[in-house]
């Protein structure tokens, strides 16, 4: 198809990006709110409920005519065409459409976060302190709060690994300080760290940047050399298609800002990568590794692990459920299920069954929604259970965290460590 008949297909068939999409209350109406992940776009929209509907034919194949008529069908109510025509102009204004304006602005915006010196930290003055001095003292509290932990004796023939949450602090802090307090000498000598992240809004298997990470004590820089080779294996135009999403990502700042206080603020070589969802394996019926990318990744990131002090960190929390996940709510009979679920998750990652783990959620094809099934996956596949390697876990503690007001729906997260 050439440029000028895909412009004009753009323009007659309007197409919604990927966007973060989540139900919203106001004043006693019921909206949708998009919001862009690649902060292309600083632009929120509320469409009204009712319209839900219409946005499911936004996909590129419908005119806006096409839209409403499909829209009559599906819900019996007839909508004004002009209503279509403005929410279609509110969405191309606010750049959430797949479209010249939306790729131009992509373009300057990908330019601009290349050139800058680092990834600036996100939620840096948000989540957690700006300022260097407070942000210690934070998370020296969550420190100090739990109890002493012998160290493990570290064996860095080959690589180590953990899992951390990647909750905010106010929540997950105290399983933060258990794993990261338990792991503070793998944490401080390790050359070469391996950051797994939950992608929370792209779907792409893997997700690279070139960009180094900024933490209130200084930078960590980005292997490139390495982040190099794995885009060689994964494509570079694939590898760094949804690159922009690294910038609001919470997956990898947060436990970077971990990483980063365990080492006293020492820089080391960083690969920060956000890992896509396994849904699709769960419905095909097949493992990830036999994904022909995923398992090229997986042998990279083991030949590169070699002949350095290499830790690989999976940033994942484990369940999301309740109202505020599309949920019902929970009651003390479903809470009890749920930690006998998390029970069994975290008894594979401990006994290093990664075939186990992703059996755990496939026989409930992930009902209970746990982020960080990717990041573990690999983690422990790169460590190299799935080969025979005695891979094995030390649970360091776990919490359910309150998500909605009604103490409804909940988060849940724990941490273990792989040596």
């Amino acid at each position: 198809m050439s440029i000028l008949a895909m412009k004009f297909q753009a323009a007659i068939y309007p197409k919604l990006r990927a966007l973060s999409i989540r139900p919203h209350r106001q004043e006693g109406h019921a909206y949708l709110l998009l919001r862009d992940p690649q902060q292309i776009t600083n632009v929120n929209l509320l469409v009204p409920q009712p319209l839900a509907s219409l946005l499911a034919y936004c996909d590129g194949t419908h005119a806006v005519e096409e839209m409403v008529a499909a829209y009559s069908r599906r819900t019996g109510l007839q909508l004004p065409i002009e209503v279509a025509e403005e929410l279609m102009a509110a969405l191309d204004e606010a750049l959430m459409l797949e479209n010249e304006r939306f790729f131009a602005a992509q373009t300057c915006t990908v330019a601009d976060y290349r050139d800058a010196p680092h990834r600036t930290a996100a939620l840096a003055g948000l989540s957690y302190p700006a300022e260097k001095q407070q942000l210690w003292q934070l998370l020296q509290d969550y420190l100090e709060a739990v109890e002493p932990s012998e160290q493990l004796p570290v064996d860095w023939s080959r690589p180590v690994g953990l899992l951390s949450p990647h909750i905010d602090y106010p929540r997950g802090g105290p399983v933060y300080a258990q794993v990261w307090k338990r792991a503070a000498q793998l944490a401080q000598e390790a050359e070469l760290v391996i950051l797994l992240g939950t992608d929370h809004y792209g779907s792409d298997a893997f997700t690279l940047t070139r960009q180094h990470y900024a933490t209130p004590y200084g930078v960590l820089p980005t292997a490139t050399a390495i982040v190099d080779q794995l885009a060689q294996v994964i494509g570079e135009e694939a590898a760094f298609a949804g690159e922009l999403r690294h910038r609001g990502e919470h997956s990898l700042e947060l436990v970077a800002v971990w990483l980063h206080h365990m080492r006293a603020g020492q820089p080391c070589d960083l690969v920060p990568i956000l890992c896509g969802g396994f849904h699709r394996f769960l419905q095909e019926g097949t493992t990830p590794d036999q994904d022909p990318t995923i398992a090229r990744v997986i042998e990279t990131l083991q030949t590169l692990a070699k002949g350095q002090r290499t830790l690989i960190v999976a940033s994942g929390d484990l369940a999301h459920v309740g109202p505020a996940f599309g949920g019902a709510p929970l009651n003390a009979s479903s809470r009890m299920h749920l930690h006998a679920a998390d029970e069994r998750l975290i008894a594979q990652m401990v006994q290093g069954d990664v075939e186990g783990f992703f059996e755990e959620i496939r026989q409930v094809q992930d009902a209970n929604n746990v982020c960080g099934v990717a990041p573990i996956y690999l983690t422990m596949q790169t460590l190299g259970a799935r080969h025979g390697a005695s891979v094995r876990g030390q649970h360091t503690g776990y919490v359910t965290c309150p998500a909605d007001e009604q103490d409804t729906s909940v988060v849940t997260v724990g941490g273990v460590i792989f040596a």
